[in-house]
């Protein structure tokens, strides 16, 4: 009956791994069985159940079931792989501390030596942001495998620490793909575009297996979104297109069609979003076309395919409605934006974050509707209210001449903070615009009181 029973969860454990609801009832019968059965249950079911949560979306619990085991029972053996799981589930759940102390057990078990662990180890060190303590688990390691290598070159790009990451980089005995993108999506994080396209470059003239993948070019697109160059999106829509990436990976797509649009030429992301079969099309290959309407002023065209993605079966998401609320805005499409706002509220059940909330704002500022906009910005949550939505209204209280809510605003603002100069500037220029120049020297006298200073500006010609 033990064999039979505690077969039957291993294998239950194999088919249901990526669920996280699945796992959790397996491992409740797991304690279960355990308690019915005399004999307990074998490690390495455990450690099954361990590591399934360490590569979940709830890592902690990888912690937790660790901590209780060792609390409950005598006969839970942790091996190496078993330290690399929960080493990489402090990581995922970002608990350096708890990660430390593994880092002690592992050391007084004797499992320190062990390459997997050790690579655990240098990415949870370096993902924690811990440097110190990352860089001294590389350097005392006697073996040190790619993998190794790859975890802290790209775990140090990602930290923004490019310069030590390419240090890194230069001297590693063997690259493969993961060591180039992880390097060329570092300098794109720093925002090095320059750097990030010469790596790229480089590597495109490699030999052998070194050759950009799809993950490559979808590192680099966000370098050539930076430079806003056509030019070198259109070369690397070419290395794409002769590479087959495109067939490949929707995400190469999407990516390529926004990477046309904030690079100016709509038609060529029209162009590539029409070449791509309807039934491949995914909610981020729409969002992505809204959003080139939305950049370029093209409200209506922006509504049209929202409405066509809609017709499809596909239902918006937070970044859509962002999209399509932004296209509105910029287009005076007032009444429409109104009512998709209204959708994904009552439709499509997403509560609003302060982009959302700043977008129907500026929306309404833009059209006049001063009295709207001050009672929408109202109505913003307190936790997530902040001065820029005041900021946007009280622009559109000095370029509509509106005194009283002006002065309104203003306090609002000066609630939230006082030293920006650019309050008071135009909380001056909307008394000076209806010819109440006391009040306007007043507020310039103020902020000479608070020792703000006005930025100067500058001219790059």
């Amino acid at each position: 009956m033990r064999k039979d029973r505690y077969s039957l969860l291993a294998s239950l454990l194999r088919k249901h791994h990526s669920n996280r609801r699945s796992i959790q009832q397996i491992h409740a019968h797991l304690v279960t069985t355990a308690t019915i059965i005399p004999t307990p249950p074998p490690t390495t079911l455990w450690v099954t159940v361990l590591r399934h949560y360490s590569l979940g979306n709830s890592p902690e619990e990888a912690i937790l079931l660790y901590k209780h085991q060792l609390h409950h029972t005598t006969l839970f053996h942790a091996d190496s792989f078993t330290y690399a799981f929960l080493i990489k589930s402090c990581a995922n759940s970002q608990q350096p501390i708890t990660g430390s102390q593994i880092h002690s057990v592992v050391f007084k078990t004797g499992f320190e030596s062990h390459v997997y662990v050790q690579t655990a180890l240098v990415n949870m060190y370096v993902v924690c942001g811990c440097l110190q303590e990352c860089r001294k688990v590389f350097d005392e390691m006697p073996e040190r495998n790619l993998v190794t290598w790859n975890v802290l070159v790209t775990g140090l790009a990602k930290q923004g620490e490019v310069i030590l990451a390419r240090s890194f980089f230069d001297v590693m005995p063997v690259k493969n793909v993961v060591s180039w993108s992880g390097m060329i999506d570092g300098y794109t994080r720093a925002n090095q575009p320059q750097e990030a396209i010469s790596l790229f470059r480089h590597m495109v003239r490699l030999t052998g297996n070194n050759k950009p993948t799809e993950i490559t070019v979808l590192a680099v697109y966000p370098a050539v979104w930076n430079l806003r160059s056509l030019e070198l999106c259109q070369s690397i829509h070419a290395y794409g297109e002769k590479s087959g990436f495109y067939t490949i990976d929707i995400r190469v797509t999407n990516a390529l069609i926004d990477a046309y649009s904030r690079c100016g030429s709509v038609d060529s992301a029209l162009r590539v979003f029409g070449f791509v079969a309807s039934d491949k099309r995914n909610l981020v290959s729409w969002t992505s076309i809204i959003s080139v309407f939305a950049m370029h002023g093209m409200a209506k065209e922006a509504v049209d395919s929202f409405k066509r993605m809609e017709q499809v079966g596909l239902r918006p998401n937070k970044v859509t409605f962002l999209s399509i609320l932004g296209a509105c805005s910029h287009g005076g499409l007032v009444e429409e934006g109104l009512v998709f706002f209204k959708k994904m509220v009552n439709e499509s059940c997403i509560v609003p974050d302060i982009k959302h909330y700043g977008c129907l704002i500026d929306m309404l500022a833009r059209a006049g509707r001063l009295e709207e906009a001050e009672k929408m910005a109202l109505e913003v949550p307190k936790d997530m209210a902040n001065d820029v939505i005041w900021r946007t209204l009280l622009g559109a209280c000095s370029y509509y001449n509106n005194v009283e809510m002006g002065k309104r605003i203003t306090s609002r603002v000066f609630e939230m903070e006082r030293r920006y100069s650019g309050d008071y500037v135009l909380l001056s220029n909307i008394f000076s615009s209806v010819g109440d120049y006391v009040d306007s020297e007043n507020v310039r006298r103020k902020m000479d009181q608070m020792d703000v200073s006005k930025l100067p500006g500058c001219s790059s010609i």
